[in-house]
């Protein structure tokens, strides 16, 4: 099947930055082992593959290992590339968890896309989950921010979200790749979101995706969008509002993702996306 790979990086306005992610474009989808194959060979934490014309398009998104039922940095990427080529405004995706609509533009002349995640969902985590996690993190009981209590949360693919008292924590991240691998495809995990509050406003995240493959994800807009679901839906702020969250710093990859929380339904996430030259 034909199509064009681009590699951009989203969450950033420098390519040094952000999240690297594949788009593919095409006319219809490769078949699932072609994308595995492609996806594997980029190498990048995810691809997406990007299938029809106009504003309607139907995408498909692949780690190195496996297929991934949603992904919020790829989406932006795609969502600035579609720009570029089509124009500013509104593209509707078709993705495995349901239509997410993303909206593109220039700001200052630099792309920006703006996503609408599927309704976010979530529920207390278990005590075992999360005393499993935090064993294979070697993070200790007593270093939990329990003022954000651990939670499963969704908004296209499901996140352990877990906080942390000291941003000293955060940032020593060492954990058993092979064991956190297995808990989360028994949970049906994709990555861990791990966070600090700095303030009511500003979070920082880590994001362990060893299901992907990969050690960690330099910005997680898909568990961004299930962070601010979680709150919201969870009572721990007051909608509509605002976060900023900052990821992928300790890995020299600095990335910023804004997070729109309104009244009721999808997730807005927000972020720049430039092209990488490979």
């Amino acid at each position: 099947m034909s199509g064009t790979l681009y590699r951009l990086a989203a969450f950033t306005d420098d390519s040094r930055g952000g999240n690297p992610a594949g788009v593919w474009l095409g006319e219809a989808l490769p078949e699932p082992a072609e994308m595995q194959r492609i996806a594997a060979e980029v190498g990048y934490s995810e691809t997406a593959f990007i299938a029809g014309e106009g504003e309607r398009r139907t995408v498909r998104y692949y780690s190195p290992e496996a297929e991934v039922s949603f992904c919020g940095h790829a989406t932006v990427a795609s969502g600035v590339r579609l720009g570029q080529l089509g124009g500013a405004g509104s593209y509707m995706l078709d993705t495995a968890v349901g239509e997410v609509m993303v909206t593109v533009n220039q700001v200052e002349g630099e792309w920006q896309a703006s996503l609408v995640s599927v309704t976010p969902e979530f529920r207390p985590a278990e005590p075992e989950l999360v005393a499993q996690a935090r064993k294979l993190l070697g993070w200790q009981a007593h270093e939990l921010d329990l003022s954000l209590p651990p939670a499963r949360a969704y908004a296209g693919a499901w996140h352990l979200v877990l906080a942390c008292k000291e941003k000293a924590r955060l940032d020593r991240l060492d954990y058993d790749f092979e064991g956190l691998k297995t808990l989360m495809q028994r949970e049906g995990l994709t990555t861990l979101q791990l966070v600090w509050r700095e303030s009511e406003a500003h979070f920082h995240a880590r994001d362990p995706f060893p299901v992907g493959g990969v050690v960690e994800d330099p910005a997680t807009g898909a568990a961004a969008a299930a962070l601010g679901g979680y709150l919201r839906d969870a009572g721990l702020l007051q909608a509509p509002a605002r976060l900023t969250i900052r990821q992928g710093e300790a890995m020299g990859r600095p990335s910023r993702l804004q997070v729109d929380i309104p009244l009721s339904g999808g997730i807005v996430v927000t972020g720049q996306a430039v092209e990488l030259d490979r």
